[in-house]
């Protein structure tokens, strides 16, 4: 029997009113919905993009199997972990074993059998050498992303990317503001998955003498909440220590507030509008 110790990823829900049935219980079928849903989350823990890696890779997964067996049942307000791993790599199949936990409860176990394959036929594939080192080192707790600084003639085409899709198409800021004369002479700092995509940035300008100004934090749609931008907050906060200075500025959104509170940074002045978007002024002491 699977126990919590043998997986590194877990997706934690609350069971819901409207999955228990008529015996207060979880109806079977929604067991199938946990297990999917973890695994969505557990490409987000690769740090892959679902569609757009699959595409980068040419190819797609489909299910082949799905088999669940019931030891015991969860009920409505249970928190429960869903347990995922790749116990497997064929040829072109993946082999995930499933456990859903209450605790150190073992409830119900799954596996999930996909296929690579070709989304225009249909038809099997090699699973890329790429995919297959990846989830080999991910279940060996080996790190899946790499967070690198540099200059924008280094990072720029990357790091652009992902700008003009956070700031101008998804937040509507006028691709003149998003553009300025500091990206040649700022530290930019990237954190990118095993495709070479990023998924998240930031830079790091002088305000002052002693005085660093980090901006343009952007990370990708589907990999927030992932830590990849606290990763390269951290980048740029030692890449700012590194050349004397003693203290870091920046202006938040208000949405990530709570984002920078917890990292040690403190509101200072008044909240204020840049691009339409409610922004507040911290600061932190290095």
């Amino acid at each position: 029997m699977p126990r919590r110790s043998d997986f590194r990823f877990f997706h934690r829900l609350r069971v819901r009113w409207a999955e228990v049935d008529m015996q207060k219980i979880v109806f079977n079928a929604h067991y199938l919905m946990y297990f999917d849903t973890a695994i969505a989350d557990y490409w987000r823990a690769l740090a892959l993009p679902y569609e757009e890696s699959m595409v980068a890779m040419g190819g797609d997964l489909y299910v082949r199997k799905a088999t669940v067996e019931f030891n015991a049942s969860a009920r409505a307000d249970d928190m429960v972990d869903v347990a995922m791993r790749c116990a497997r790599i064929g040829t072109s199949s993946l082999l995930f074993e499933g456990a859903l936990f209450r605790g150190d409860e073992l409830l119900v176990t799954c596996e999930l059998v996909y296929v690579f394959a070709d989304p225009a036929t249909q038809t099997s594939k090699p699973v890329p050498d790429v995919l297959r080192t990846l989830l080999t080192d991910y279940e060996a707790r080996k790190p899946v992303f790499d967070v690198v600084a540099g200059t924008w003639a280094e990072l720029g085409e990357g790091a652009g990317e992902l700008r003009r899709e956070v700031f101008v198409e998804e937040q509507r800021v006028p691709l003149d503001m998003e553009l300025d004369a500091q990206d040649p002479v700022a530290v930019h700092g990237v954190a990118r998955n095993r495709l070479g995509r990023v998924i998240a940035t930031g830079r790091l300008v002088v305000e002052a003498p002693g005085v660093g100004r980090i901006g343009r934090m952007a990370v990708h749609r589907a990999m927030r909440g992932g830590g990849h931008g606290a990763a390269v907050l951290r980048l740029l906060e030692d890449a700012a220590r590194a050349r004397g200075d003693r203290e870091i500025t920046l202006s938040a959104q208000r949405s990530a507030e709570a984002f920078y509170l917890r990292r040690g940074y403190v509101p200072a002045g008044e909240p204020f509008e840049e691009a339409g978007i409610a922004h507040i002024e911290m600061r932190r002491t290095l």
